[in-house]
């Protein structure tokens, strides 16, 4: 891989949180990692950081990069594309992070037979702890799959996703951070009306959500099992737990997502 040119077209927080995860993990040099943003300062910034190599158009950024990611804003992204596509080699593979554009809408923008990629990342991907997966056309080989698996695990980890589990993804993973700062945000308060500074609330309410995330992660085992571990008979804890089942709050939450999931679905036959 240390010797793939990858293009970032669009350099925002999530493109610029992508070329962080990949210089700090040193999967390949940054030479190697070509940017073109449509403002000339940021290419500038961009180089002073990380020392990339920014490019004097979109043109040039397509015709140089083997692997280009695709971070403009969606409304955009398939104009954009269609006018680069005389400058795409056949092997380059376009990798999309927009949200909402399917695979057969970029196919439509791009010549005959290109291979795509679709990603779907979470905004984790700024602190490097991204969720993000990864769905490629029929015209992708598994090891360029695996190459942009690779390129997406260096700011969190990334899983290869079929287009039709991709709702379900937006709903637990793009868009769940919401539920979560809202998560912490509840408990800080109820911290609070107990009598803890707010700072102090949010940082316990925070690496409770953190720590108990990476438990599920690591230990392997089922949430209603670390769950069950925490709730001594007749303790504090599943007192905590009844009042959430009485008030229905595993019940929101699966409404909620299943509201995301059909918003999503909605928005993608817009697209």
């Amino acid at each position: 891989m240390k010797n793939l040119k990858i293009g970032f077209l669009g350099c925002g927080n999530m493109a610029s949180a992508m070329i962080n995860g990949l210089i700090t993990s040193k999967a390949l040099p940054a030479e190697n990692i070509l940017v073109f943003d449509r403002k000339p300062k940021t290419n500038s910034d961009l180089h002073d950081q990380f020392g990339v190599t920014p490019m004097d158009s979109a043109n040039q950024l397509a015709e140089k990069a083997d692997y280009l990611i695709a971070a403009v804003k969606p409304n955009a992204l398939l104009e954009t594309l269609a006018k680069l596509s005389s400058h795409l080699r056949k092997e380059t593979v376009i990798v999309s992070v927009a949200a909402g554009v399917t695979l057969d809408s970029l196919a439509s923008a791009l010549p005959s037979g290109q291979k795509i990629i679709r990603v779907m990342p979470n905004t984790p991907c700024l602190v490097g702890e991204g969720m993000s997966s990864i769905t490629p056309n029929s015209e992708v080989s598994e090891q360029e799959t695996e190459t942009v698996v690779t390129l997406f695990s260096q700011f969190g980890k990334a899983e290869v996703v079929s287009e039709s589990l991709i709702h379900a993804v937006v709903g637990v993973s793009g868009s769940a951070p919401a539920y979560i700062y809202i998560l912490i945000e509840a408990m800080a308060d109820a911290a609070v009306l107990a009598g803890m500074p707010r700072a102090k609330a949010y940082q316990f309410a925070a690496q409770a959500v953190k720590g108990s995330a990476e438990m599920v992660l690591e230990s392997g085992k089922h949430p209603g099992e670390l769950k069950d571990n925490v709730c001594s008979p007749g303790g504090t804890t599943i007192e905590a737990v009844a009042m959430l089942e009485e008030t229905g709050f595993r019940s929101s939450i699966m409404q909620a997502m299943q509201a995301c999931i059909a918003k999503s679905a909605a928005l993608s036959k817009q697209s």
